[in-house]
């Protein structure tokens, strides 16, 4: 189940960048918790792999985790920008969910991950 994609921008070939719209009724929150439902961070990761694949690194796939960080949680009804930037030389993608606050953005989720061919 992928999100509701507003905008997609490839703004350079290393570099991709895509605003989300987080829809209340999105499948990955329900049952994930039923106080506060928030993004889990495995559709995150899911969705990095999706997108860069699909954008900057086609023929490659998911080697390891290099790290993550859940900073702030990812809410029914947020917008969120996620960005991609792809180091193909140390085959690394450097990612972040940032979530849109008027016209700020402040970053929910970052990491590092390892691609392989």
């Amino acid at each position: 189940m992928k999100p509701h994609e507003v905008e997609r921008r490839l703004v350079s070939p290393a570099h991709a960048e895509i605003d989300i719209q987080l829809e209340k009724d999105l499948f990955w929150f329900r049952g994930h918790f039923a106080v506060q439902p928030l993004l889990p961070g495995v559709a995150q990761l899911d969705w990095v792999m999706n997108y860069v694949t699909l954008m900057l690194a086609p023929g490659y796939r998911f080697h390891s985790i290099q790290n993550v960080k859940f900073q702030a949680p990812l809410l029914p009804g947020d917008s969120v920008t996620l960005i991609l930037d792809w180091q193909e030389q140390k085959q690394q993608l450097s990612f972040s969910y940032q979530r849109h606050a008027g016209e700020e953005r402040h970053t929910c989720s970052s990491g590092k991950i390892r691609l392989c061919q």
